[in-house]
Formats: C-alpha cells, structure tokens, sequence
C-alpha cells in the first residue's frame, strides 16, 4: 500500500522555522528519525520510506503555501493514490501551540493551503493533522504571526511534541484514520 504525506509550508530561507512551515517541520523531523533525505522533484521535495509493509511518499510542495493544491493533485495522480490514503499537514491557529488533532475531513478554516487543496482536487474529504500555532497576535496582525519565526518556547514544545507526530503517522499508515483519531485526538 502507498501512502502520500504532505507537509505544507513556505520554500525559501526567510520562512524557515516559521509558525506556517510547521508541516515541513514535521517532515522533516520524520526525515531526521529515519534518516531519510529529500530529493528535488517536480513541484516538491520528495523522500521515500517503509512501515510494516507500506511505502510512505512524503511531500513538501515547493509551490508555495497558497498553489499547495497543485502539487497534491500533481502527486496524487503520478502515484495513483486514493484520497483515503493522503495525510496533509498544517499548521492552525485554533488549537494551542503543541496541540495535535487529526480530522477526516473538512472545510480550510481560512488556511490558504487547504484552501489551494480543496479547489484544485476539487473535495474537502481529505485526512489532515493540524499542529496547533496557537493565536498570540491581535486583529489585523494574523498574517506576520504564521510568517513569524518560532519562539524559544515554541522550539522546546515543538522538540517535546514531534515524536507525536512521528507516532500519529505510523499510526495512519498501519492501523487506520479512525483508530488514530482516537488515539492521538484524546491526548
């Protein structure tokens, strides 16, 4: 079985460890425990690794996090991957800063990622692990507090908290969406 796992973000050096690239974050921290690497590929950078059986395609788009649609529709097709089988991750400023929570499906909540997603796949049924930000910023302000960097509390959270993340994949990928929900969203 295949499985294609996105982690959304912004490319470029000014938007690393930022608040909005925690889905490249968390790729990358998958990368570092498995010690895997990241190739250059067609509308992303693209790492390859197995659990019990199953190929894991992980994804970070290099379309920008607003074109992120493009390259999921892109990769979905090449590698013929059902949607059922597709984990999208994303940050979101509704939940507390650490916070996980892994939904089926729904609408973008004002993220232009999934926003892109939707549209260009054209279906909201997608599987996603949203990362809590938190929202530490006043009205208006939004915008610089998912492109600002991390702070040192949020750093030693996110260090604290990335095995979860590690964990929540494997679990979706070997014992199923509904079970990892249970499991993960309860923590």
């Amino acid at each position: 079985m295949k499985y294609l796992i996105f982690g959304l973000g912004n490319i470029g050096n000014e938007y690393a460890d930022t608040r909005h690239n925690i889905g490249f974050m968390v790729l990358d921290a998958y990368a570092q425990a498995s010690n895997i690497v990241f190739t250059s590929k067609r509308y992303a950078d693209i790492a390859v690794h197995k659990v019990k059986g199953r190929q894991l395609i992980f994804v970070k788009p290099s379309t920008f996090m607003n074109l992120s649609g493009k390259a999921v529709r892109f990769w979905m097709q090449k590698e013929k991957v059902p949607i059922e089988n597709i984990l999208v991750i994303t940050d979101d400023i509704n939940l507390p800063f650490g916070k996980i929570r892994i939904r089926p499906k729904g609408g973008d909540g004002g993220h232009n990622g999934l926003k892109s997603i939707i549209e260009l796949i054209g279906q909201n049924n997608f599987p996603r692990l949203r990362y809590g930000i938190g929202k530490d910023f006043y009205p208006g302000e939004q915008s610089d507090y998912v492109l600002g960097k991390l702070t040192q509390p949020e750093i030693e959270i996110f260090e604290k908290s990335k095995k979860n993340c590690i964990d929540a994949i494997n679990s979706f990928v070997t014992v199923g969406l509904q079970r990892t929900m249970n499991f993960f969203n309860s923590k």
